[in-house]
């Protein structure tokens, strides 16, 4: 037997070696959190490669990878969201947390707040693809429309017997085998570019209403006093703007550009006309960024554009100053506008073939509306007959005398009501 005095401190001893297990439970939730961190940490680290994977197909521009990038990403993303929901059910109401609990709960919040930031650029991805597409689609129907010109093309050539491949590519290049100067062909040259300018209104306005623009307000600094039957016909007010610009200087030759390398005469004009009509005037802008037609494009820009509307637009003037410099940048933008500016300018090229000169005319702000002179843009329009006539709120588009025919300009009215 052991004395009294050991026995005691052997005891002592023993307490002092004493282990303390933890509860059971809480083992298995720590367990469980440390699993959870490890799955949220395991599916970042997927969604990363799933985003630089994304990008990559972006550089060059790749719709299947694109597409199949797209589709990890969003399955990732749904993995997250699914961790995420899983810990809110398995802790609905935390009544306390140890000190580690916490860490990993911040853990979590930081990664949740990750996932949010990823969940944005996908969506800003998926933005990109759908503008993509749309372009794409664009270019397929050029692509159909020009295919059925040159079967168009090679039926007419056959008619006319020109079987010789050097004969047939000379008129295809020249195009004079199936155009003729007549006043249809003016005509349909000003319905085209009154589309081309309604066109570009549109992403004009677009671009506004993203910038945060009063259109209202801009509307009526353009045209003051303006009543407007519907708020939508304030669209006309910016084709106006839009008219304005791009007409000042059309009744010159020169068209307000200044250049040594002007030569005036009918046949230039419309050798002018036709070399560009089929042409991509971007790939013309190219090879030429300072030929007569480049300057026209840049002063245009530079007028139809206020600076304080484009810095709105973009942030910054970048593509201002380009075009200052001569440059012609292929912003989807700046490419927009030189599909206007190349229908006014063939318009002038073939105003000018004719002999005598096309000329072109406006009707000021209150005047009477006159059917010979003058078509409403709003096609349902109820004009009464009587005395209280109709008058022009204001133009928008001008007018044109060829020969002794008019094409009539296009015109706001007030005091008249827009049929239902």
């Amino acid at each position: 037997m052991l004395p009294t005095g050991l026995k005691e401190n052997q005891s002592r001893e023993n307490n002092n070696q004493k282990v303390h297990p933890q509860p059971m439970e809480e083992m298995a939730n720590q367990d469980a959190m440390e699993t959870l961190v490890s799955k949220i940490f395991t599916n970042i680290s997927s969604l990363k490669s799933a985003y630089i994977q994304l990008q990559t197909a972006h550089t060059p521009y790749d719709p299947d990878k694109i597409q199949a990038a797209d589709k990890l990403v969003i399955e990732e993303l749904k993995n997250l969201s699914e961790l995420k929901h899983s810990y809110r059910d398995s802790n609905p109401k935390p009544t306390s947390a140890s000190s580690q609990d916490s860490r990993l709960v911040a853990e979590i919040q930081e990664q949740q707040s990750l996932l949010k930031t990823y969940e944005v650029m996908v969506k800003k991805f998926q933005s990109q693809i759908q503008t993509k597409d749309s372009e794409i689609l664009q270019l397929q129907q050029q692509i159909q429309e020009s295919n059925q010109r040159r079967m168009k093309l090679e039926k007419s050539l056959k008619q006319r017997g020109l079987q010789g491949k050097e004969s047939e590519e000379s008129e295809v290049e020249n195009g004079f085998f199936s155009m003729e100067l007549t006043p249809s062909l003016f005509s349909s040259a000003v319905e085209a570019t009154y589309k081309s300018i309604h066109d570009f209104s549109k992403p004009l306005i677009n671009l506004m209403k993203a910038a945060g623009w009063d259109l209202d307000a801009a509307a009526g600094a353009i045209q003051p006093d303006a009543v407007y039957m519907k708020r939508a016909h304030k669209k006309y007010a910016f084709e106006s703007h839009i008219c304005q610009r791009m007409f000042s200087g059309f009744h010159e030759e020169s068209f307000s550009v200044k250049s040594d390398d002007l030569t005036f005469s009918k046949d230039s004009f419309f050798h002018q006309f036709l070399a560009l009509r089929a042409m991509d005037p971007l790939d013309v802008l190219s090879q030429n960024p300072d030929s007569i037609f480049g300057k026209f494009c840049r002063g245009k820009y530079l007028s139809v554009i206020h600076p304080k509307m484009e810095a709105s637009f973009f942030g910054n003037l970048d593509q201002r100053n380009h075009v200052s410099s001569g440059g012609h940048p292929r912003t989807p933008f700046y490419q927009a506008f030189l599909k206007l500016a190349k229908s006014v300018w063939l318009l002038h090229r073939l105003a000018f073939s004719f002999d005598p000169t096309v000329t072109v005319f406006q009707v000021r702000k209150g005047t009477e509306f006159s059917e010979i002179y003058m078509e409403s843009v709003v096609k349902n329009m109820i004009i009464g007959e009587g005395d209280q006539r109709p008058k022009v709120a204001f133009m928008v588009m001008p007018g044109f005398r060829i020969g002794g025919s008019v094409i009539q300009c296009q015109v706001y009215l007030l005091g008249a009501k827009c049929a239902e």
